[in-house]
Order: C-alpha cells, then sequence, then structure tokens
C-alpha cells in the first residue's frame, strides 16, 4: 500500500489526469452534471501539483473546488442547458376545461374530451364520481391521464345527447 502511496506522490500529474479522466467517462455515463466540476478541478489540480503543495493539500483544494463549482454553476448550467426536463405540449391542458365523455368513477378511469377535440383517458383527483356531459378543469397530467379536480368551483353540467 505504501509503494502505491509513493507512486502516487511521484506521478501526481497523472494521477489528476486519471481522475480527470474517470470523472469525464462518469459525467458521459449519466449525464447529470455533477462529476464534470470534478474533471474540471481534476485539470486544474494538474498544473497546481506542480507547485511544493503537499499531496494531502492538493487533495483537500480538489474538493474545495469541485464543491465551490458544483454549488455555484451547476444550477446555472442545469438551467441554461435545461438539463432533466422534458417538456412537451401535454402540460399545456393543466388549468383547461375539459368535457367529460365518459362517466368517471372511484375505481374505473373515463374519457374526457379537450377544447382541442382530443379525447384523453381522465381520473378523479377525489373519491367522487363525475358523470358524462359534466365540464371540469384538469388539475394535473400523469403521464397520458389527466387528473380531473372535482369540486362545485370547477365543474359544471352540461346536457349531452
Amino acid at each position: 500500500m505504501a509503494d502505491f502511496f509513493n507512486l502516487i506522490l511521484t506521478h501526481t500529474p497523472w494521477f489528476w489526469l486519471a481522475v480527470m479522466i474517470v470523472s469525464i467517462i462518469i459525467e458521459a455515463a449519466t449525464f447529470s452534471l455533477t462529476t464534470v466540476w470534478a474533471a474540471i478541478s481534476a485539470f486544474l489540480m494538474v498544473f497546481l501539483c506542480q507547485t511544493p503543495l503537499p499531496f494531502l493539500w492538493q487533495v483537500l483544494v480538489f474538493f474545495l473546488i469541485t464543491i465551490v463549482l458544483l454549488l455555484f454553476t451547476r444550477p446555472f448550467a442545469v438551467k441554461r442547458l435545461r438539463i432533466g426536463t422534458v417538456t412537451t405540449n401535454v402540460n399545456t391542458l393543466e388549468g383547461q376545461e375539459v368535457l367529460i365523455t365518459k362517466k368517471i368513477t372511484q375505481f374505473e378511469k373515463g374519457e374526457a374530451k379537450a377544447s382541442n377535440g382530443v379525447i384523453w383517458t381522465a381520473t378523479s383527483d377525489g373519491e367522487g364520481e363525475i358523470p358524462k356531459g359534466t365540464v371540469c378543469v384538469v388539475s394535473r397530467v400523469e403521464g397520458n391521464t389527466l387528473v380531473i379536480e372535482k369540486n362545485k368551483k370547477t365543474c359544471y353540467e352540461m346536457s349531452i345527447r
């Protein structure tokens, strides 16, 4: 074990280069924008290790730079690159009125027709039953199912033939 540690101490630029490569490989596999900051820190450490700074201090500086980069630049990068969010047009249905075309019960999904004419699978947010012909508001979308909130403020009945 001591021989391995001595090898690292004599070849610290190669050690930091290896840390950088491993961090890049992990980032490429996960796309989570976390280990890329360690790769940047390791790149900086390749140059910093040329100074007479002891190895344990180098490790401490590496972790400090990584944490600072992670805390201060990751939120900006995630927002700018839109990592982890997939936006679709289905989110525009939230808050819209829909017409119930097939009765929704506590144990059975029904159907609702959106204003664009598309018929969606729908379920009730509460335990109540929503009869056919009721106009309700979509509270949220879960997958391909509209979740309808049944209350007196958001639902009213229409006559459908």
